[in-house]
């Protein structure tokens, strides 16, 4: 049976407010723990730090993705001895190189899938600004190239870096919908033309909460008719610190992330219900249709 994750980033919370209190990584992991959550994103880089994380959620029977930002295919093989040793759904991985051709690409996604492959570790590489993924057209031309490249889907950077305008159009819509056929995972972040991160819960964001919510239905059930019987699918919260979040003049933050990220795990949870609803009650002809 498919089963779905939603997991919380621990990047998200950062508080960096002007008066510095932050909380200290017990008291997160506690919070992420006690508020329901399957999990956490985990920066694998620091081996100690993934290490006390890790321990963590496996004490607490939860589990994690893996996220790196490797500059070079080697740099991605500190990382997979970390899996080895103390595991992980998948590694996440934003790959932190800017080539202007296709053609410098194929070495990193070759290098890096091989790497991934040998270890029999399933590898998503993040859509994202100021990656390799940056732009929505080149990496539109990586699936050209790399049809069966799976991918964590981080839609937000795209409405932004297209700055797509409002209503989105069938053929923004098409675009994306190719990104999303090859998504393997999602992270939970709205946004607008202008904004890379919304606030749920305001009446003028309403739209663009839409939007996205109608793209992880379309999303979710793409990968309910791609991926195994017994496959796991993950979303991530990833409602970012400043200056992700937007912030008054006073320096602190126009809403609290915290009860958002909670929000959108109720919200990613239902829709997943409802999608898993709809699919499990289609006529098997059609299920085979949409794989």
């Amino acid at each position: 049976m498919q089963t779905f994750r939603v997991y919380q980033s621990l990047w998200a919370m950062e508080r960096r407010r002007p008066d510095g209190q932050e909380w200290p990584l017990e008291q997160k992991l506690a919070m992420i723990r006690d508020a329901g959550f399957d999990g956490a994103g985990v920066r694998f880089f620091d081996y100690q730090y993934a290490r006390a994380v890790t321990g963590f959620l496996r004490e607490h029977g939860m589990t994690w993705q893996a996220q790196c930002y490797p500059q070079s295919v080697d740099d991605l093989k500190p990382i997979i001895e970390h899996v080895q040793d103390l595991g992980a759904d998948h590694i996440n991985l934003q790959a932190d190189v800017r080539p202007y051709t296709l053609r410098e690409c194929i070495p990193y996604i070759e290098g890096w899938q091989r790497l991934a492959d040998d270890a029999g570790i399933a590898l998503h590489i993040e859509t994202h600004r100021d990656r390799m993924t940056t732009d929505l057209f080149f990496t539109l031309h990586l699936l050209d190239r790399f049809p069966a490249l799976k991918l964590t889907a981080d839609l937000s950077h795209y409405v932004v870096g297209r700055e797509f305008a409002w209503p989105i159009d069938e053929t923004n819509h098409a675009l994306m919908r190719r990104i999303i056929d090859n998504a393997w995972g999602f992270h939970g972040r709205v946004a607008s033309r202008e904004q890379i991160q919304l606030q749920l819960d305001f009446p003028q964001n309403r739209k663009w909460v839409d939007l996205f919510m109608g793209w992880w239905e379309y999303g979710f059930k793409s990968w309910m008719a791609r991926a195994g019987e017994d496959a796991a699918l993950s979303f991530l919260c990833e409602l970012g610190p400043p200056e992700y979040a937007m912030t008054g003049a006073d320096g602190y933050e126009l809403s609290d992330r915290w009860i958002e990220a909670q929000q959108m795990m109720r919200m990613a949870r239902e829709l997943w219900q409802r999608c898993a609803h709809e699919f499990s009650a289609a006529p098997v002809t059609e299920v085979r249709k949409r794989a």
